[in-house]
């Protein structure tokens, strides 16, 4: 049997949250969800990506975000959180009530754990895949060097594909670039190696 919310929130109560804290919830049918900090390998994690990533695409007109950057999520309004995400060209955004919503990020990478593995592989990437210009997923694990990519192909389907090792190179599509597991786990300790 499944547990019920004790009460639900209406849009209005979760801005009036957004605005007068300073950490991140997530709006989700009438539930709010904090989006707690994590791990040390989370953090060192997402850290490497938006630096590795920001360092590759520079020069190629593309911007690359951290956690703290919402996404406006056409199917999941008003907005979602990733660790990361790349928007090529110039970003555009869209005021909802309290910040500005990235629309139109290419890339979108979630860093897995335990508590949101599911809804990252599952309920996110569907409401995800509304935003029309998102073309690229990228899920990382955090206990071994693994990533899962899922990319949009030209029919609308998109092709998953695991990449594992510290000595794999991740290729980005949507992005004309290449990005070692190397980078990506820098300096990151497995728990499986203490």
């Amino acid at each position: 049997m499944s547990a019920q919310p004790e009460r639900f929130f209406t849009l209005e109560e979760y801005f009036a949250l957004e605005r007068s804290s300073e950490r991140r919830f997530e709006y989700r049918d009438g539930e709010i969800f904090l989006m707690s900090g994590g791990t040390r390998q989370h953090g060192a994690i997402a850290s490497n990506l938006v630096r590795h990533l920001g360092n590759r695409l520079a020069s190629q007109g593309c911007r690359v975000y951290g956690s703290d950057i919402a996404l406006f999520v056409p199917a999941a309004p008003p907005y979602r959180y990733p660790d990361v995400s790349v928007a090529c060209g110039r970003a555009e955004f869209r005021r909802i009530e309290v910040l500005d919503a990235l629309v139109n990020p290419v890339l979108i990478a979630e860093v897995l754990s335990p508590t949101t593995e599911n809804y990252d592989r599952g309920m996110k990437f569907e409401w995800y895949k509304s935003i029309p210009t998102f073309e690229e997923y990228l899920l990382i694990a955090q206990d071994r060097p693994h990533v899962t990519q899922r990319t949009k192909q030209q029919d609308g389907s998109w092709l998953e594909r695991t990449i594992e090792g510290m000595e794999a190179v991740l290729r980005l599509n949507s992005l004309g670039s290449e990005l070692p597991l190397s980078e990506i786990y820098e300096g990151v300790e497995f728990e499986s190696a203490r």
